[in-house]
């Protein structure tokens, strides 16, 4: 403890010296994010009866951040919990939820601005590695997912150039769980696995090394099932909410021309080969799950290589006219493929996604229709056509309620999404309402062989935000979901009408988020008396 202080008291100082010092060089700035919710059917309907879940869940995020000539370096630290999650008094054996949410330094190679570069040919170039988070675009694909308290980042490099106008980013990562002596070969279990889980006799033991265990309906709290789904530690909340790709390579294009701008991504991520195994016996009980390294030399399933996945497509976002005179019109079109094989080895077949949108904005007001279609998987044939939206933030697209495209699933049918959106844009406040049908594509059975109907309902979505001041932001949400019968049966819920008729078909939730951005090296500007 002694020792901890001493490291704190050196810590501050330094970092009071670098203020004193460096201060144009060097910024700090913070994060306070407090989001109160009510959820009563918020990502999946809720059986009949249910009480609504209230809760307050809080981000605390340190931002540091340094530039020296060529470099620049910056750290974001943060925690993450629930209120009430913890003891208001724990030991440190308890442990804590503070994480390194970024960790970088970009290295400028090229920059015609600074005369002290020598080597020329190129605008501006640099090489960024460590901890970061990735964002390209309207976060469709590839997000930050700043919604989610965690947020979500990658350990990667990536090479940064823009030349003449072109935006061309190339990126790698490449995960590994331990650098351990004695670990052999780059075999890769995705994180976020248990430490511990129940075995198939309810007794909770080890998680086998290798192995991703899975359990009835993918719960920590139920035994270990051959059918089961994957167990996490901490249960996925989006698409992209654990970190299952082995390595992946990117890249992206961008390049605009007056008032319109054209992107291009393409993404190959790879997923670990594996096959359903089970550790134990008749007398102990059995683990199952999905093995990604190798249990010994009488293994003979071959691990080597990986399932790789493409993602490619076009982005164009163009604007006509002014908000102030007749009115602004921005457009934006985007079709993106999948192709290869998916996270369990399927080929891919036909799998798209494709989405248009006008806004048309005067003074404060804009009205935004738009259609987002994902393509889906049929019940009558084995391919896998439904697409997958990658890393990106689906909250921000397919309604605020969550129900598709995050941890609680999404209709193996694709996804129909006509919208229409109304925004108020004032100085300090505001306002929004977005209205969303969704319907499958493709067709989906009941367990008796019939076809469920393809709609599935729709979703109001009320937002109201207020910036207080520079660095306080209140922000009020209220959704509301009507859905149809089928949609427990898409979300997988249910596979009978008659286990559908037990959910509640309207959903609702409620959010008060406050969020608090302090610069602490921000001076408020002066007036000069005259």
């Amino acid at each position: 403890m002694k020792n901890f202080k001493t490291t704190r008291i050196i810590f501050l100082s330094l970092m009071l010296l670098a203020y004193c010092t460096t201060k144009a060089q060097f910024t700090l700035s913070g994060q306070l994010r407090t989001r109160t919710e009510v959820r009563n059917g918020l990502g999946n309907l809720v059986l009949k009866g249910s009480k609504p879940a209230v809760f307050t869940s809080q981000r605390t995020r340190l931002n540091f951040g340094y530039k020296w000539d060529r470099l620049t370096f910056g750290v974001a630290v943060q925690d993450v919990r629930v209120w009430g999650q913890d003891a208001s008094s724990i030991s440190n054996a308890d442990g804590n939820r503070l994480m390194l949410h970024e960790g970088w330094a970009d290295l400028t190679l090229f920059n015609v601005a600074d005369t002290t570069i020598k080597a020329k040919g190129i605008d501006l170039m640099s090489l960024k590695v460590g901890r970061q988070e990735l964002i390209y675009d309207d976060v469709r694909l590839i997000g930050n997912l700043d919604w989610l308290q965690q947020a979500r980042r990658h350990d990667m490099a990536l090479m940064k150039t823009v030349h003449k106008g072109w935006q061309i980013d190339i990126g790698y990562a490449f995960n590994q769980n331990t650098d351990a002596f004695g670990y052999t070969g780059t075999g890769y279990v995705p994180s976020n696995v248990p430490a511990y889980v129940k075995n198939s006799l309810g007794t909770l033991v080890p998680t086998p090394a290798g192995m991703l265990p899975m359990a009835t309906a993918g719960s920590a709290s139920n035994n270990s099932s051959k059918t089961g789904a994957p167990v996490w530690m901490n249960p996925p909340t989006t698409n992209g909410g654990n970190q299952d790709y082995k390595s992946f390579a990117s890249l992206y294009i961008s390049k605009k021309i007056k008032q319109t701008k054209f992107s291009a991504l393409f993404f190959n991520d790879n997923f670990g080969k594996y096959k359903l195994d089970s550790a134990g016996s008749d007398a102990t009980g059995y683990v199952y799950g999905r093995r990604f390294v190798s249990s010994g030399a009488s293994d003979a399933f071959n691990y080597k290589g990986t399932n790789q996945r493409y993602t490619y497509g076009l982005m164009i976002n163009q604007t006509i006219g002014n908000a102030s005179g007749f009115g602004k019109i921005a457009f934006q079109g985007a079709f993106y493929a999948q192709s290869g094989k998916n996270r369990d080895g399927v080929k891919m077949k036909e799998a798209y996604h494709y989405a248009l949108s006008a806004t048309y904005q005067k003074g404060k007001i804009s009205v935004t229709p738009g259609y987002e279609f994902l393509s889906g998987n049929d019940a009558t044939t084995a391919t896998d056509e439904k697409f997958d939206p990658l890393y990106g933030t689906p909250h921000r697209h397919w309604g605020y309620m969550d129900y598709f495209y995050v941890g609680t699933g999404s209709p193996a049918g694709g996804l129909k999404n006509p919208y229409l959106k109304v925004k108020y844009t004032g100085t300090a406040l505001t306002a929004g309402v977005d209205f969303h049908l969704f319907s499958i594509d493709k067709n989906m059975k009941k367990a008796d062989g019939s076809f469920i109907g393809k709609d599935l309902g729709n979703e109001l979505d009320f937002l109201l935000n207020y910036n207080m001041n520079k660095f306080t932001n209140i922000e009020l949400g209220y959704s509301i979901m009507n859905a149809t019968g089928s949609m427990a049966i898409a979300k997988g819920q249910a596979t009978t009408d008659a286990a559908a008729a037990n959910y509640r078909k309207t959903g609702n939730w409620f959010y008060a988020m406050l969020r608090f951005t302090p610069d602490f090296f921000y001076t408020k500007p002066v007036a000069i008396k005259q």
